[in-house]
């Protein structure tokens, strides 16, 4: 029964038709040919898990403790009381209450309106996430994407597709895959994986949909291109990435140190590498490749036209990202800073919300200097109407 069952699933799953050229079966590959087998992408799920293992170690034995020396501050929170009806409201039904609903829990709790407003207040600013909680998540993924920049690089750089890309395609789908390539792949499917799952408990940024469908499409991207064995491509298009992943994580971790100076300079070597590698080197040598020069060495198939796809996904979130990216060079440009990160450094809610009384305070403050201003402003008034009396008793003399 079970053997019958594998046969159907892989009668269904692997048909010659959808992943190979026509006029290649499956019974051309040998095992010494060493081509790329579905099974090995088993690895990736306990791979996930592990680095998610490893990100909690790395996080407070290394990253926490980097933060404290470059100066990361966080700021200072007032908390929110425990009320019940209030807590159950927050976690149950919504984070930002309509003004019915605050009148209802005022009535419940015996507190004003304004006091429920500074509860959800408070309450709101106190799950935000840290800038040390930031940083270490910054930090994370600047080592990965460092380490794996520093190893694609070290594999690619001498092999003939690294200089000459029409090497891509030729004698595929027959292209033997090296071990280093094997295991490139699998850790980078197994680090997106472990993105992916650990996204709802990452800091939610204001590209949040488009991070997700980022991991998404970059999760099917691997693993189809390594069962359809476009793994030369694939490597490379890895590295591209990874090439300013790590300057952008770079740029957010002095950020949130306050080194504001090498913050904006490591930004702008950031959006010169993205605008060049996302909107120059892949369209040009991928994407031209994948649809124009592949077919001088094979006709298309399903796969073929499924791997294009997933790679005008990719390309549109780039394009995407390099419209905010852009945003930003022009503020810089013109105002001669980087404000905030437009590509994924803010957060969903844009920004914290003032505390009552700090607002108070502010309040007054500007009060204070308000009538003082209104006090000359009403002494010069005295005297101008003074000055205007007298003109005008002056000219009364003669109107009469």
């Amino acid at each position: 029964m079970n053997k019958a069952m594998e046969a159907l699933l892989n009668e269904w799953l692997w048909q010659e038709e959808f992943w190979l050229p026509p006029g290649t079966r499956w019974q051309d590959f040998h095992v010494k040919d060493h081509v790329p087998l579905p099974r090995d992408l088993l690895y990736t799920l306990p791979l996930a898990f592990a680095f998610i293992a490893l990100r909690y170690v790395f996080e407070r034995v290394v990253s926490a403790p980097l933060s404290k020396g470059l100066g990361v501050k966080d700021k200072v929170r007032i908390r929110a009381p425990f009320i019940p009806k209030l807590e159950n409201f927050y976690e149950l039904k919504s984070r930002q209450p309509s003004q019915s609903e605050v009148v209802s829990l005022g009535q419940q709790c015996g507190l004003s309106q304004r006091k429920v407003q500074t509860w959800f207040r408070r309450r709101r600013n106190q799950d935000r996430p840290s800038n040390t909680k930031k940083f270490c998540e910054a930090s994370w993924r600047f080592a990965f994407y460092l380490v794996a920049f520093s190893a694609g690089l070290a594999s690619l750089i001498y092999t003939p597709w690294f200089w000459d890309h029409t090497e891509f395609w030729r004698g595929y789908p027959k292209q033997a895959v090296d071990p280093a390539h094997h295991w490139y792949y699998i850790l980078e499917m197994g680090f997106y994986v472990s993105l992916l799952l650990s996204v709802s408990v990452d800091v939610k940024r204001k590209d949040f949909k488009e991070q997700v469908i980022h991991h998404i499409a970059t999760i099917f991207l691997i693993g189809f291109s390594y069962c359809a064995n476009f793994v030369r491509v694939g490597t490379f298009v890895m590295l591209v990435h990874d090439s300013s992943d790590f300057l952008l994580e770079s740029a957010k971790m002095f950020h949130y140190a306050g080194w504001r100076r090498t913050c904006d300079s490591l930004f702008v070597v950031f959006a010169a590498v993205f605008l060049v590698t996302r909107l120059l080197v892949l369209p040009v040598s991928v994407l031209y490749g994948t649809l124009v020069v592949s077919r001088e060495f094979f006709r298309p198939f399903s796969g073929y036209y499924v791997f294009n796809a997933l790679l005008l996904v990719l390309q549109a979130l780039h394009i995407f990202w390099a419209y905010l990216i852009l945003r930003m060079v022009y503020k810089f440009v013109f105002m001669g800073k980087v404000e905030r990160d437009e590509r994924s450094d803010e957060e969903s809610e844009a920004e914290d919300e003032p505390d009552e009384e700090g607002e108070e305070c502010r309040r007054e403050h500007r009060k204070g200097g308000i009538n003082s201003k209104l006090t000359s402003l009403a002494n010069n008034c005295m005297l101008n109407n003074l000055t205007n009396q007298r003109n005008i008793n002056s000219r009364l003399p003669k109107a009469r």
